[in-house]
């Protein structure tokens, strides 16, 4: 199936309870900090872009108080990780990995480009179920699973220079501004480690100013 005909359809909300604070859990050592991602937002972001990249909890539901969300699955892949997410991933940097790649979209217009990564042996252990996900949300994994755990949110401003910049093109069919606002964590089930990088698109912006007014 090609990603032109990958299944679209409502993401569907799930309870949410925060991961790390689960049966005392702590967040797993070696996060998603590291090449310019920091715990602490940037300075010159905008306190709205602050609060969506801290934001704990499902995306997908925080999204869903904007508008009906859906989900479009562009790219599902064995591939290499991107120079910045080896280390957090604790993994060789030539080492095969599973991508999946979904564009978040509120109605028609498309708000977040989602990157979701896992060393290939865990898509074929803890982490399985993300390769028969298909449209659904990720969440469905993430958030009713009390043996997962989260590290803290880690964010940056992305540019020409980062991949996930090249998403957003894609995603913007070429039109996107200089640097874009994204955040990104590290999951961890059976010890086994799951990165989701999400890229907030400039549309984001004008619908969580609709809601706020």
């Amino acid at each position: 199936m090609s990603a032109a005909d990958a299944p679209r359809q409502r993401a569907r909300h799930v309870h949410v309870r925060p991961l790390a604070a689960r049966r005392g859990r702590a967040s797993p050592a070696g996060g998603a900090e590291g090449a310019g991602w920091r715990v602490a937002p940037c300075a010159s972001l905008r306190a709205t872009q602050k609060d969506w990249l801290t934001r704990a909890g499902s995306l997908t539901r925080h999204l869903g108080r904007l508008g009906p969300v859906s989900v479009e699955v562009t790219r599902e892949a064995v591939a290499l990780a991107w120079a910045d997410e080896a280390r957090a991933l604790r993994i060789a940097r030539r080492a095969p990995v599973w991508v999946r790649e979904v564009l978040l979209s509120i109605g028609d217009v498309p708000v977040v480009a989602a990157h979701s990564v896992t060393p290939l042996a865990a898509s074929r252990g803890a982490w399985q179920a993300i390769r028969r996900l298909r449209a659904r949300p990720l969440a469905e994994l993430l958030y009713n699973d009390s043996t997962v755990t989260r590290s803290a949110l880690a964010s940056r401003r992305v540019s020409a220079a980062h991949p996930l910049h090249t998403l957003a093109l894609q995603a913007l069919r070429g039109d996107a501004p200089h640097s874009l606002a994204a955040r990104r964590s590290v999951f961890v089930r059976h010890r086994m480690r799951l990165m989701v990088t999400e890229c907030f698109l400039p549309a984001m912006w004008a619908f969580e100013a609709r809601g706020a007014s």
